[in-house]
């Protein structure tokens, strides 16, 4: 069998043509292939080798796309992707105009559920399995979860309801002890008792044969094992939710899976399947280090990773030596993230501070009421959460923080747009979703320097505030070792022009700058979108035509938005030009080549000024060729 057969494999209906056994075959060239598109194109790597015998029985039982898979976060369905007509486009994934890295509706029609955050696969597959028996369908319907994922109060709100129910739904849990940070918390713990009983169902064979020829010794053996099966396996949290529970199974054994999945398939009601997997299956770099290859860059497979070279300090090492920093100087300083320790910079600090930092898990709306109740207490929580996920904690935000007021720090990193990840993980909406929050404070470094100053700031204030930072370096401005916080709520302007100020917010400032450099135009680093500095915009009002905010958020109540409100309630009156991201979700791609095609890089905002203010940039062309 060669590598023909997978782009022979154009569907999985024509996967299901195959005899069981060539699917052992046909998972290692899945995973070759995968190991070689991605070490071109980077993307989740170790997830998705792990779930290559998976995915394969399943498209081999299931009567796809009648029959729904619906993916739980959807970083693992790149073999999903090439079973599913897409084999060919796998080496444009996260590429701009290529396909996407997470589950897409309107990419497939096998894509049933679009994911990228975590812990909504039994909802939306118990609400198909509800629908198909509402339509008269026959159709099944099937969740696949992580073991990080099950972590989630969301998960169970579903498996509680669904459990209750009769409907024919299969949920999957892929347990690979492994999350993109290690799992935490008590449900880890109960899963490797469930794995203890695995391995104590392989050692059972083997006692039997010897206890064979004692029949006293092995009457009682029988009774002990029964006992136990009764208790791992018949009195688990799931069984105990209303499912039919089986496993733990070896993901990794495709004729056990297709056996157990077609046995799966014709029984009814909710049906739990709990199936063993190992990150980074088959690349052993991978699997010594899952987390290093849970989304790596370009790499070459047959080396691995290897270190780079100097580069610049990011956004999100900043925050990291800044915590660090804060909690030596502060004992009342106590750290949380849900899940995301690497990717928020948060190593160092937990080692440092083991008893001050506090992973909850896929938690957020727990992470920030936990927080809360911390800080009721009189202690100093920083909370380091993703844009994208604070959104998923935004009650909790309103109800059990800014309604009391109370004093805590919110790291919002991967602000504006991330590039590859997409429109699931941009960041552009926290500054419109917290803005109309009262007590809120919002903070917009525009450089690595300021950014540890304005994290000094906001810890410093007495009452809660979001500092929001991009991914990746900015320009790579020096960061000071003191602790020493900005002016609270005061802008800086840091060129005098003529005509427009610029107003930025945030990285754009330096934008904005290449504008001014051409244009003569003012340029303000406002630093805070909330509070504004009122007086800053009243001075420039005075003395200019309009004015540009320039922001890497949406528009649509943003911080240009803030100040055409502040504008209108101080009476002033001065056209303002709001540049942003329109009321439309982003693409993927590379960050800069997105900036530049959303019009946000310096010859982008300059032709929206001219669109703007058509004769003003004509005017200007004009002067400056006379001065010449």
């Amino acid at each position: 069998m060669d590598g023909s057969l997978l782009q022979w494999i154009k569907s999985p209906g024509l996967l299901r043509k195959l005899s069981e056994e060539q699917l052992p075959a046909v998972a290692e060239l899945l995973r070759s292939h995968l190991i070689d598109s991605v070490s071109q194109t980077g993307g989740h790597f170790s997830s998705n080798l792990g779930t290559v015998e998976l995915t394969l029985a399943l498209h081999y039982v299931y009567d796809t796309p009648r029959d729904r898979l619906v993916w739980d976060v959807g970083h693992q369905t790149y073999t999903h992707k090439m079973l599913t007509g897409r084999f060919e486009q796998l080496r444009t994934i996260r590429k701009k105009s290529g396909i996407s890295g997470f589950p897409k509706r309107d990419e497939s029609i096998y894509d049933t559920f679009g994911t990228a955050h975590s812990s909504t696969s039994v909802s939306a597959a118990f609400g198909m399995a509800i629908a198909s028996k509402h339509l008269g369908s026959s159709s099944k319907c099937v969740a696949i979860i992580g073991d990080g994922a099950l972590s989630a109060g969301m998960a169970y709100e579903a498996l509680n309801n669904a459990g209750a129910s009769e409907c024919d739904l299969l949920v999957i849990l892929n347990d690979n002890d492994m999350s993109i940070s290690p799992p935490v918390g008590a449900l880890n713990n109960y899963l490797q008792e469930l794995m203890q009983g695995r391995f104590y169902a392989s050692a059972k064979k083997f006692g039997k044969n010897i206890l064979k020829n004692a029949p006293p010794l092995f009457a009682l053996a029988k009774q002990i094992e029964q006992q136990t099966h009764e208790l791992v396996h018949q009195n688990t949290i799931f069984q105990k939710m209303g499912f039919s529970y089986k496993g733990p199974i070896d993901g990794h054994d495709i004729n056990t899976l297709v056996k157990t999945l077609k046995e799966l398939r014709q029984s009814s009601g909710p049906q739990f399947l709990h199936v063993v997997t190992k990150k980074g299956k088959g690349y052993l770099k991978a699997e010594a280090d899952p987390i290093a290859y849970h989304g790596p860059g370009k790499f070459d497979p047959t080396v691995g990773l290897q270190p780079s070279g100097p580069s610049k300090i990011t956004f999100t090492q900043v925050f990291g030596q800044w915590l660090c920093d804060m909690a030596l100087n502060d004992s009342k300083l106590v750290a949380i993230t849900p899940a995301m320790r690497e990717g928020s910079g948060m190593v160092q600090f937990s080692k440092s501070y083991p008893s001050r930092y506090f992973d909850v898990g896929i938690a957020e709306q727990h992470a920030i009421t936990f927080a809360a109740g911390l800080a009721c207490e009189g202690l100093k929580p920083v909370v380091a959460i993703y844009s994208t996920f604070l959104q998923r904690g935004y009650d909790q935000l309103i109800h059990d923080v800014a309604l009391q007021n109370l004093p805590m720090v919110f790291a919002l990193d991967r602000a504006g747009i991330v590039g590859p990840d997409g429109p699931t993980h941009a960041g552009m909406y926290d500054i419109a979703f917290t803005r109309c929050i009262p007590n809120m404070s919002i903070i917009c470094p525009s450089d690595e320097d300021q950014c540890r100053r304005l994290l000094t700031s906001a810890y410093l204030h007495n009452g809660p505030v979001t500092v929001r930072y991009p991914r990746g370096s900015g320009v790579g401005a020096p960061v000071l070792s003191e602790l020493t916080p900005l002016p609270w709520g005061k802008a800086q302007i840091k060129r005098v022009g003529e005509r427009l100020a610029l107003l930025a917010f945030g990285p754009l400032l330096h934008e904005a700058l290449k504008v001014a450099e051409k244009m003569d135009f003012t340029v303000v680093d406002m630093r805070w979108a909330k509070p504004l500095d009122k007086d800053v915009i009243r001075q420039l009002a005075q003395t200019h035509q309009g004015f540009v905010t320039l922001e890497d958020g949406c528009k649509a109540g943003g911080a240009g938005s803030a100040v055409i409100e502040a504008c209108q309630t101080m009476g002033i009156s001065v056209r303002t030009l709001c540049v942003g991201f329109n009321d439309e979700f982003t693409e993927h791609g590379e960050h800069g080549e997105l900036m530049k095609y959303y019009g946000l890089d310096s010859a982008g905002i300059i032709s929206q000024i001219d669109s703007f203010w058509p004769n003003l940039l004509g005017e200007q062309k004009k002067l400056q060729q006379v001065s010449e």
